[in-house]
């Protein structure tokens, strides 16, 4: 729970982060996309670090490394030092979660497994959503800095426990084997792409610079996929992708993961800096989504037990086309509770897709894959929502200036509109008693604040179609995996 609300406290941070290093959108969704982007490295070393330390010395050291990272993310005075603080805290996460996970499976009984499973679920889903809403309540006390030393004591009483607790191992001499080369050639691809994608529209799309990241990002990543065929002990076993159903399962989870963890960026974002919400107030807003997840969970798991699995994968994307849909039509009008009830499809499209591809694509292989298997959905997921969130706020960061530059070009003096709204603020200015000099610059500077703040407005309507349009495209497997039948038994 503490690693998970690390990622979704910082949501309702980014305004002030960014107004506090003097950044844009493209350099603030780095402290997610690239924490998540560390914590796919950190679940594909996981099962190496456990095999040499045993569970007991990594939950200790991971969460000692979290730790560390928090602290270094709060007291941080450079962007880049905030960044690594959040890379830290990422590695640490990805190798907490499945460690804990099969923990939580190995030291109960068979018969007691499902509860243990259940208690373990709930804390994943109420990080989300109480994590906003705790990270608001920091900043709204003290200040943006507070979101990273919230999860301190709960993290220090982690440690803890493992030397209570956790099973532990004697320590091997012998050290097993690692995919050193796809490690490397994975982190470097994905790095070099999420640097790319997030300086593009600041350096320019065609300077040098960009360009080079984006051929080490393409050319590293197409070395992975060749390695990881030929590789002792790939870190991606890719033969599980001969498996028609897998691979189109892995697609849904690959969209998925870029649509949900995408909004939860963007949305607190959108309000903050549109609406003028306070932090906490948009950690409200996103609360009751979150807690929905502890009906729609059990209500989409009971629903797949009964109804073939691509209808409640496919029902989970239409309920994020849905969502995507009313989200394109937001503004600053758009009332409290309107933005609440929108906010459901995206968790009941979450609900009805995550948990219903993961079984999918482990039924869709034979048994001595499913512990590979497992591993590649949950890997493509994340990088899902890495490369996602990078690719949509990069489009958003490209629209913004386009809408900006159209609704420029359409003022003129002949602009009834705009010459009416000029004299009426130059009238204001002179009431306030503004100098006849400096009131046409302060209307023009308030008219040019308009526009920008309806530039912004459509570009996040444009970032929001765009994930409506990814969560469409998912159809396409959806219909793959309707035309395959499930593996026996």
């Amino acid at each position: 729970m503490t690693v998970v609300l690390s990622m979704t406290t910082v949501n309702v941070a980014f305004p002030d982060i960014m107004g506090a290093f003097g950044i844009g959108r493209d350099k603030a969704q780095l402290l997610s996309s690239g924490y998540l982007a560390a914590m796919t490295a950190g679940m594909v070393s996981a099962a190496w670090f456990i095999s040499i330390f045993g569970e007991r010395l990594t939950s200790a050291i991971m969460m000692t490394i979290f730790i560390v990272g928090s602290m270094m993310s709060g007291i941080s005075e450079t962007e880049e030092a905030l960044n690594f603080g959040r890379l830290m805290q990422g590695m640490a996460a990805g190798v907490i979660q499945p460690l804990t996970m099969a923990i939580t499976f190995k030291v109960f009984p068979p018969n007691r497994r499902s509860t243990a499973m259940g208690l373990y679920s709930m804390g994943i889903v109420l990080a989300p959503a109480v994590g906003p809403t705790l990270g608001g309540i920091a900043i709204e006390l003290f200040n943006w800095r507070y979101v990273f030393f919230l999860t301190l004591p709960t993290s220090a009483l982690a440690v803890l426990l493992s030397f209570l607790f956790m099973p532990s191992k004697k320590v091997d001499r012998k050290i097993p084997k690692f995919d050193f080369v796809g490690f490397v050639l994975m982190c470097l691809s994905l790095f070099s792409l999420m640097l790319a994608l997030s300086s593009g529209q600041r350096e320019g799309w065609g300077s040098d610079y960009i360009l080079i990241l984006f051929a080490i990002g393409l050319t590293s990543g197409t070395a992975f996929v060749v390695w990881e065929h030929y590789a002792e002990v790939p870190l991606m076993n890719m033969r599980v992708f001969r498996f028609a159903r897998f691979s189109s399962a892995a697609v849904v989870a690959f969209f998925s993961g870029c649509i949900f963890l995408t909004s939860t960026f963007l949305i607190p974002v959108f309000v903050q800096e549109i609406q003028g919400y306070t932090p906490l107030r948009a950690g409200y807003l996103l609360m009751p989504g979150g807690l929905s997840l502890l009906l729609f969970f059990p209500l989409a798991g009971r629903i797949a037990d009964s109804v073939p699995a691509h209808i409640v994968i496919g029902t989970g994307l239409l309920s994020y086309m849905v969502a995507f849909t009313l989200l394109n039509g937001v503004d600053v009008n758009t009332p409290f509770w309107t933005f609440v009830f929108w906010t459901f499809f995206i968790r009941f499209g979450l609900a009805c897709t995550t948990p219903v591809v993961n079984a999918t694509a482990l039924k869709a292989v034979p048994g001595e894959m499913v512990n590979q298997a497992s591993g590649t959905i949950n890997l493509i997921r994340q990088l899902g929502a890495a490369f996602g969130m990078n690719c949509v706020v990069a489009f958003m960061e490209t629209r913004i200036p386009f809408h900006g530059d159209a609704f420029s070009a359409m003022q003129s003096k002949g602009s009834s509109a705009s010459t009416e709204m000029l004299d009426t603020t130059q009238r204001l200015l002179s009431e306030a008693g503004v100098s006849a000099a400096d009131r046409s610059a302060g209307a023009l500077h308030y008219f040019g604040e308009i526009v920008y703040a309806q530039a912004s407005t459509m570009g996040y309507q444009d970032a929001f179609a765009s994930l409506g349009i990814i969560a469409a495209a998912g159809i396409v497997p959806v219909w793959i995996l309707a035309r395959f039948k499930e593996r026996p038994g």
